[in-house]
């Protein structure tokens, strides 16, 4: 058996490689074209814009369900004696600006 091949066959092999080769031409034109480069740069940013505020909406939230989950019970109940004890150091920390700001503006 030989493995000779015809000269038809050998040239539809070169016509096929060079298809094959003009193909990949074009697609490492497209890659290296500036457009393509600039496209790709900008889908990677957005993408990691995305992702880091993905991730930064999920630590706030978790954060303010901690926060929630100690003024308020799981029934949906406000936790008085968390919430008055807080409420009175809120309101001594107003009356107390508001006093320093009245002695400031008198002098």
């Amino acid at each position: 058996m030989s493995d000779a091949r015809t000269p038809a066959q050998i040239e539809a092999d070169i016509v096929r490689r060079r298809d094959q080769l003009a193909e990949t031409l074009d697609e490492i034109g497209v890659r290296v074209h500036p457009k393509t480069i600039i496209g790709d740069a900008k889908a990677k940013a957005a993408s990691t814009v995305d992702r880091t505020a993905g991730r930064a909406f999920v630590t706030v939230n978790r954060k303010v369900s901690d926060v929630r989950s100690v003024f308020v019970s799981a029934d949906g109940a406000p936790r008085l004696e968390r919430l008055v004890p807080l409420a009175v150091v809120v309101v001594g920390l107003v009356g107390l600006m508001a006093v320093s700001t009245g002695r400031k503006r008198r002098r």
